[in-house]
């Protein structure tokens, strides 16, 4: 089957191709993501996400490797995103009681119907 072919590097001014399923070309690639750590994400992130969240994430996903919401409608996808079903922001935890296994479709569902993505 024919691949979809190669789209030109994002950044102004580059000759090369993009990493296939990327934006940019590999050297772009890691500039484009210091740039939105360095300007774009919140300050205190790794206050709220640091290595134990990603242990805690990585636990819960092992435990939970299908999405919650599928599961609901019989239908089996694997785990792409643990969500927080009260938000950090607002006083929720890295409980598991306040955590669900989410694949990315579902997740994206949810934080559009909230409004906050």
């Amino acid at each position: 089957m024919p691949r979809k072919p190669q789209r030109p590097c994002g950044h102004p001014g580059c000759p090369r191709l993009a990493v296939e399923g990327g934006q940019y070309c590999k050297e772009h690639t890691k500039a484009e993501r210091d740039r939105y750590n360095r300007y774009e994400r919140a300050a205190d992130v790794n206050k709220k996400y640091g290595r134990a969240w990603k242990r805690i994430r990585d636990r819960y996903a092992q435990a939970h490797p299908l999405c919650e919401m599928c599961l609901k409608e019989g239908r089996l996808t694997p785990v792409e995103e643990v969500h927080h079903i009260l938000p950090i922001s607002k006083g929720g935890d890295h409980r598991e009681s306040n955590l669900m296994s989410l694949c990315q479709s579902c997740h994206t569902k949810i934080h559009h119907e909230l409004g906050d993505r």
